[in-house]
Order: C-alpha cells, then sequence, then structure tokens
C-alpha cells in the first residue's frame, strides 16, 4: 500500500512537470497573435516558470523514495502525458508511429519496474 502511494506521488509529480510544455506552447501560440506586448504571454511565461519550480521541489522529495534508475524510468511517462495535452488540448494528431513509440517507452518503464 505504502508503496503504491510512492508510486502515485511520482506520477502526479510527472503529470505536474508535463504541464510545463503544455503552458510554453500556449506562451508561444500568445507570442505568435500579439509579440511581446500580449499580456497573456507573460502569464503562460509565469506559469511555465512556477511549474518548473514546484516540480523541482516535489521531485526531490518523490525521488528519495526510489532509486535513481526507477525514478528516471518512470520519468519517460512524461512522453505520454505530453501527447495526451498534445492530442486533447492542442488537437494535433496521433499517428502509428506515435502510438509504437509509446507503447516501447511503456514496456520499458515496465522492464524496470519488474526489477524493483
Amino acid at each position: 500500500m505504502n508503496k503504491t502511494k510512492d508510486y502515485l506521488q511520482l506520477h502526479l509529480n510527472i503529470l505536474l512537470f508535463s504541464l510545463t510544455s503544455v503552458f510554453s506552447k500556449c506562451a508561444s501560440v500568445q507570442y505568435n497573435k500579439g509579440g511581446l506586448t500580449n499580456p497573456l504571454l507573460y502569464l503562460f511565461l509565469f506559469l511555465m516558470a512556477a511549474n518548473c519550480g514546484i516540480y523541482a521541489i516535489a521531485w526531490q522529495k518523490v525521488i528519495k523514495k526510489f532509486t535513481l534508475s526507477t525514478a528516471y524510468a518512470n520519468r519517460s511517462v512524461y512522453l505520454i502525458w505530453s501527447q495526451l495535452w498534445a492530442v486533447l488540448i492542442f488537437h494535433e494528431n496521433l499517428t502509428i508511429k506515435n502510438i509504437i513509440g509509446l507503447l516501447i517507452v511503456l514496456v520499458g518503464v515496465m522492464v524496470v519496474q519488474r526489477y524493483e
């Protein structure tokens, strides 16, 4: 039960980190719309920096509970979250190559988990 809680914290932290790319893309979109005078650009840049700061603190607390190889292997799940945000928020296409790549990442994480 305790290990499940630790893994939940680890993956919630990875989900949090994946939002950095969402804020980054939103900032880019706002820059393209209005340049440096667009106030939403600065909002998204702030959210991106704040998110990175919160993530860094939380990551340091979470990785104490795991071996580094396990923590960093699980961190690759970030790619799955990023692809999910790309499809849901930015309406990007999900190709068969994307799906195969994500499955390879997931299998890799499961292989590392097996030996934990």
